[in-house]
């Protein structure tokens, strides 16, 4: 790895888990990013076609099992062999896959039992879906194995291990991709696909946001494994920032033709978190690690603007008693759109447009991969049917030797958001530059592909 770029990460706190010890003091900037050059662009990268792809799981618990009932509908797909910790968990999936056709080896009872798993020569994917903190370390370990991956969000915690996610993914040729299922909603496809055909005109501002309440099941030990989620909220920023930037980093064209430049976040106080660990520490044994222990802010607010000199705004809340919202705002020179809190709505002017003028819009910019796949995705299910148009999507780019919707690049920026918010608040909402991890290649590189101009060749079975 670049030496200056280490030493910068030192400076700033962000390598490793360290993101309070920058040896600046408030009000003064952080170093920017040292550059890097690039080894090898993964964008519109085309690994060799996978007629047949085989596919290794780690993680099954919520997002995992889901994934598994998901996978079963597609063709050209073998569940080589899943992993899980928890042996009860194995015996759930095993359970789930007596009636298909599949009949993956199982890995359980060792920490490191999933690192066997990606060992094997008869895999060609490995699909991620445990502990945040344990993204990185797995991603990496499975493109030096030879595999492609994709990985639940976010990918890492660190701006460190964003480089690492980079630098190997170039090494090895290996795709990296983050399961950024927002991307695969079906009204942003369809302004994605809007903005490609310029009806908003030049996009000024976008925002997005998870505004998801769920306070309660932080503290739940059924929920989460060892309540990993509770441990990561002692971080303080924009913990889980992908859902509302994902798609509106692809309406921006970020990374391939605009990049971001630096943010500002702020966090309100945590009101809730830290007094419910301490109520609950009087009476069981297990949060007395948590008690006195300081937790992340109700609500965060991160800004950001783009090189070319738009700008996002993203907010987290998963502890407030609110409404669920994952905000997708569009606003350009023409036109705008909005969804949540109430339903997709777009406008040319001071009002929303109708229901039937919406609808004739919707008809005439239907994105090509919801025409063709959108009605059995919400058959399948998965949040509504993105997320079997995401895993849809994977495989037929691998069968298919096209690049991926979502680079290691993606991953690794949206990614990091996290940290870098984290350093940002801890330093009174100061500005931090944000890392260029396309090396400069964002100014060349070609748009995400939405056309389906090539592939489109996975055969959903019979629902």
């Amino acid at each position: 790895m670049n030496k200056k770029r280490r030493d910068f990460l030192k400076l700033t706190g962000l390598a490793g888990a360290g993101l309070t010890t920058a040896p600046f003091s408030y009000g003064l900037p952080p170093l920017p990013p040292a550059p890097r050059p690039q080894v090898f662009n993964m964008s519109g990268f085309s690994a060799p076609k996978i007629d047949t792809v085989r596919i290794g799981y780690i993680g099954i618990g919520n997002r995992g099992t889901g994934a598994l009932q998901r996978i079963v509908h597609l063709d050209n797909v073998v569940i080589q062999a899943v992993c899980d910790i928890r042996p009860e968990r194995i015996e759930q999936a095993r359970k789930s896959l007596e009636k298909t056709a599949h009949r993956p080896t199982f890995y359980s009872g060792k920490a490191d039992a999933w690192k066997t798993l990606c060992e094997r020569k008869d895999i060609d994917l490995i699909y991620i879906c445990t502990p945040w903190n344990l993204h990185a370390p797995m991603a990496l370990y499975a493109m030096e194995q030879g595999k492609h991956v994709a990985c639940e969000i976010p990918i890492a915690t660190t701006v460190e291990d964003c480089w690492k996610l980079v630098e190997t993914s170039e090494r090895t040729k290996k795709h990296c991709m983050m399961l950024e299922n927002c991307c695969y909603d079906f009204f942003e496809l369809l302004t994605l696909n809007m903005a490609r055909q310029g009806f908003f005109g030049e996009i000024v501002h976008v925002e997005g946001a998870y505004i998801h309440d769920i306070f309660d099941s932080l503290f739940d030990k059924s929920k989460r494994y060892d309540l990993w989620r509770l441990k990561e909220n002692q971080r303080n920023g924009n913990l889980y920032p992908t859902h509302g930037l994902g798609p509106i980093a692809q309406v921006l064209d970020i990374n391939r033709g605009d990049q971001m430049d630096y943010l500002i976040s702020m966090s309100s106080n945590d009101f809730m978190l830290a007094k419910k660990a301490d109520e609950l520490a009087k009476t069981d044994d297990y949060f007395k690690q948590y008690k006195g222990k300081s937790f992340r802010g109700n609500m965060n607010t991160t800004t950001i603007r783009t090189k070319k000199g738009r700008t996002i705004m993203l907010q987290h809340d998963v502890s407030s008693p609110r409404p669920y919202s994952r905000l997708h705002l569009i606003s350009g020179t023409k036109a705008s759109a909005q969804k949540y809190p109430l339903p997709g709505r777009i406008s040319t002017g001071h009002e929303w447009l109708s229901e039937q003028e919406y609808q004739e819009l919707e008809k005439k910019y239907q994105p090509e991969i919801v025409k063709r796949v959108g009605e059995l995705a919400k058959q399948v299910g998965g949040h509504g049917g993105m997320d079997f148009l995401m895993d849809w999507r994977l495989i037929d780019c691998l069968r298919n030797g096209l690049p991926l919707d979502q680079d290691v690049y993606d991953a690794a920026l949206w990614s990091s958001i996290g940290p870098l918010s984290e350093w940002s608040v801890a330093h009174r909402s100061n500005s931090i530059d944000v890392p260029d991890f396309t090396g400069g290649s964002w100014k060349t590189n070609k748009p995400v592909d939405i056309s389906l101009a090539s592939g489109g060749t996975t055969r959903i079975k019979d629902l």
